[in-house]
């Protein structure tokens, strides 16, 4: 090989699972390069006894033993000898012969890379070495034959060969997958639905992040820094203040309308703990990941500045940030981190939601006489007690004559309007009349008497005092009416709440309305009492020390039965009573709902037991009266003395007998069995049983011919912990019924596996299967849908419900799922012991 010879490229066709066509496809390359002139050579490439695959082979090269079906290593000499433009390799990931040069075909293909010949190839996703864990979880057979992601992260082109779940099954329903012996199998294990889905869901993502990848590989050498919108993705920021829970469902909803991956992202500063606790970040990650989205912690100096440099790494689209908490000196001293965000981010969407909770509507309820707050008054006491000689003090150098005096009162008229603007009427008067006295004592002449010289600065002084009364007057009209609106704005909020929320039934709707009463009211607790034997009984509560009793409450109204509702810590208005009345009347509504709630489920359990009755007495009727009838006709024929019946006929009555005596014991059965489920008396005595012990048990119970049953049940399967009484009955129930519909020329099959932690148990028939909107209700007691090949034999349509009734006490579950080809299939799943 010369030195400086170029690298072949490599091209991977990558599926989820087998069958869904990356060999075809790889062929199907091979024939287009070769028409387009390409020297194509076909190394090794195994059909799988699939027709089409086969048959596209056609006429292109074959260079490998058997013409290049054997499943053995690629013949590297040769194909470096052949030298062809491009070579086709299947199954990328297979390992090689023991006595082979490399160990792992992958290895062969780097060679055939380092010769200069480009490669086309095929894998599937569960072969990657980074999901090794993952898959045992999903299919429940652990991938020995892996390769390692960065092989396979080098390939020039990866193409992804799709196909639906439901698209693969059918194609391995119709033969063009797996023999027709092996289908049933297949589908049952590695073909399942949940299987296929969650594997396509691994090569989804995985080739999602590998094209993020090759996007940042081209982008960084480049120098690009701008926004380029591939995939939406929306990246939250959090900083661990109340709300963030709020920001991040805003954030998954607005990810989920534009179908974008979801990426929550919490700054902290450098060199220095985050003061967001462990819990917080717990929090939001559990919340991230039931928001199916990604968790991400930073460290920066300027928050700002990583967020966007983050917001750009992921290639994002949108940045959703809460609105600010700080105050705006903070802001003005630290700096704010969304001004900082709007001025890096260029392209990049940010939105700035609100996470701050409406504000309380307590109704302002005691303040009779002044609607400012006790802390507003004393405030206005201080500043009219304190302040006002502190100003007239700071105004003694103005005293040069009698004109400093309009100047001095003006000055001080300001201040006195200043304390009746915070404490009201009463502090701002106080304020006016030490006002004027420092006046009169050290502005007015003669100076230090309380003597007024002049008529002229007496007119000035009684002006003052007048215009500092009205103006204190006016401020605290001012400031009663901004309450009175206030307090009216809060009872409307109250009442429209009240008027248009839905009142659902039951506790926690009392517990809502309670919780409300609690914070529009403004008082300490609330409860709902309800009177019994004993007293008091309490039914909802909010606030702390809810009162057990009327006689320890506040404040007491009385709701719907004699129950009451109890307020604590509340000195209510008549215009509090007035939204306390609403209340009342929204909690007896919510009482008769749930009195009407009650009602109706004793009526539909009334239904329900009218339904079964009816059910049980046509049961009684046909179904228990018919092998009474036949037991009667046999029995009475063999006591007859008119006829003399042979040996063979009386053995055929004795038979007869015996059957139908066998069918009535298992229908009487099964009617108690379901009457002992429905009142929840039946209990399970587990231990650890093998489920083959219980299958072959139940055949032998079955009082009918099971020549048509096949059982592959192996003895070697894990121990399950489960009741194996009630085990065997349930799967004698299914087994029977699965015969009781399959025609008389198909067989039923039992088989057992191991899957992924839990053991199955599958009975295959071949009737005329279940829709899937019956597969409900054939669980439901008395159902029998339909006549089938065997109707005689139906019973009074229990089998299934018990069995299902078992089943779920041993800790197990039963499902139905279709047949290929035709039929209904019962599923047993149970977790290993």
């Amino acid at each position: 090989m010369e030195h400086g010879m170029a690298r072949g490229s490599l091209r991977i066709y990558l599926g989820a699972a087998p069958g869904v066509g990356k060999t075809y496809a790889m062929l199907s390359e091979g024939h287009r390069r070769r028409a387009r002139g390409s020297d194509v050579v076909v190394l090794v490439v195994d059909p799988k006894e699939r027709p089409n695959t086969e048959a596209q082979i056609g006429d292109l090269e074959v260079l490998a033993p058997s013409g290049g079906r054997c499943v053995g290593g690629v013949d590297v000499p040769a194909a470096l000898r052949r030298q062809p433009g491009i070579a086709l390799v299947d199954d990328y990931a297979a390992s090689n012969a023991s006595d082979a040069t490399n160990p792992k075909r992958w290895m062969d293909v780097e060679a055939l890379l380092a010769a200069g010949i480009d490669v086309i190839t095929t894998l599937n996703i569960q072969h990657l070495e980074s999901l090794s864990d993952v898959i045992p979880t999903i299919t429940g057979t652990p991938e020995l034959q892996t390769i390692p992601d960065a092989v396979v992260g080098r390939a020039e082109q990866i193409e992804l060969v799709d196909a639906t779940p439901e698209a693969l099954r059918r194609r391995m329903a119709h033969g063009n997958i797996y023999r027709p012996e092996r289908i049933d199998g297949a589908l049952s294990h590695y073909f399942r639905l949940e299987n296929l889905g969650a594997l396509r869901e691994l090569a989804l993502e995985w080739m999602a992040v590998h094209a993020d990848l090759r996007l940042a590989a081209y982008r960084e050498p480049r120098g690009v820094v701008e926004h380029w919108e591939t995939r939406e993705r929306v990246v939250v920021a959090l900083t661990g203040a109340r709300g963030g829970d709020k920001l991040l469902r805003r954030g998954a909803r607005m990810a989920a309308r534009t179908n974008a991956e979801l990426v929550a992202v919490h700054v902290s500063a450098d060199d220095r703990p985050s003061p967001v606790g462990v819990a917080v970040l717990d929090g939001y990650r559990a919340l991230v990941a039931d928001l199916d989205g990604r968790f991400v912690t930073l460290q920066g100096r300027d928050v700002a500045r990583s967020l966007v440099a983050f917001a750009r790494s992921e290639n994002a689209t949108q940045l959703v940030l809460g609105a600010s908490r700080e105050s705006r000196w903070r802001e003005l001293v630290r700096g704010s981190v969304i001004k900082g965000v709007l001025r890096e981010t260029g392209p990049i969407d940010v939105h700035v939601v609100s996470t701050l909770d409406e504000p309380a509507t307590h109704l302002e309820l005691v303040r009779a006489r002044s609607e400012l707050s006790p802390r507003r008054r004393l405030a206005g006491w201080l500043l009219a007690l304190a302040g006002t000689p502190l100003l007239a003090f700071a105004l003694l150098p103005l005293r040069q004559g009698s004109s400093s005096l309009p100047t001095v009162l003006l000055l001080l008229l300001l201040g006195t309007v200043a304390v009746a603007t915070v404490g009201g009427l009463r502090p701002g008067v106080a304020s006016a009349l030490i006002a004027v006295g420092f006046a009169d004592w050290y502005f007015v002449p003669p100076i230090h008497t309380w003597r007024v010289a002049r008529t002229r600065d007496l007119v000035i002084l009684v002006s003052f005092v007048v215009i500092a009364v009205v103006v204190s007057t006016l401020t605290d009209a001012v400031a009663r009416r901004t309450a009175e609106s206030r307090r009216a704005r809060a009872e409307a909020e109250a009442l429209n709440r009240l008027a248009s929320r839905s009142v659902l039934a039951g506790t926690n709707a009392l517990g809502e309305l309670v919780q409300e009463v609690v914070e529009t009211l403004d008082v300490e607790s609330a409860a709902v009492l309800v009177p019994s034997e004993d007293g008091w009984s309490t039914v909802a509560t909010a606030g702390t020390r809810p009162p057990a009793a009327p006689d320890a409450a506040d404040t007491v109204a009385e709701l719907a039965g004699g129950s009451q509702l109890a307020l604590r810590g509340a000195h209510l208005s008549a215009d509090a009573r007035r939204v306390l009345n609403a209340f009342v009347a929204q909690l007896r509504l919510a009482q008769h709902q749930i009195l009407l709630q009650a009602d109706a489920a004793s009526a539909v359990g009334l239904a329900e037991a009218n339904r079964l009755r009816t059910a049980l007495l046509a049961a009684v009727s046909h179904d228990l009266r018919t092998p009474l009838a036949s037991i009667k006709a046999a029995a009475t024929s063999v006591l007859s003395r008119e006829v003399t019946w042979s040996p063979e006929a009386i053995r055929g009555f004795c038979e007869t007998i015996d059957v139908e005596a066998d069918r009535l014991n298992h229908l009487v059965g099964n009617l108690l069995d379901m009457s002992r489920l429905q009142a929840g008396v039946l209990t399970a005595s587990r231990r650890s049983a093998g489920i083959e012990e219980a299958t072959y048990s139940a055949v032998k119970s079955l009082s009918r011919d099971t020549t048509r049953l096949d059982v592959a049940v192996p003895d070697s399967l894990p121990p399950i912990e489960v009741d194996p009484a009630l085990l065997e009955r349930s799967i004698a129930n299914v087994i029977d019924n699965a015969l009781t519909w399959s025609p008389e020329d198909q067989r039923v099959r039992v088989e057992a596996d191991s899957i992924a932690g839990h053991v199955e148990l599958r009975v295959v028939d071949r009737g005329p299967g279940i829709p899937v909107s019956q597969r409900t209700s054939v669980f439901l007691p008395f159902q029998r849908l339909g006549d089938g090949p065997n109707a005689q034999q139906h019973g009074v349509g229990l089998g299934l419900a018990v069995a299902r009734g078992f089943v779920e006490i041993v800790g197990g579950e039963l499902r139905l799922e279709d047949t290929p080809g035709g039929g209904t299939t019962a599923v047993f799943t149970f977790p290993i012991a």
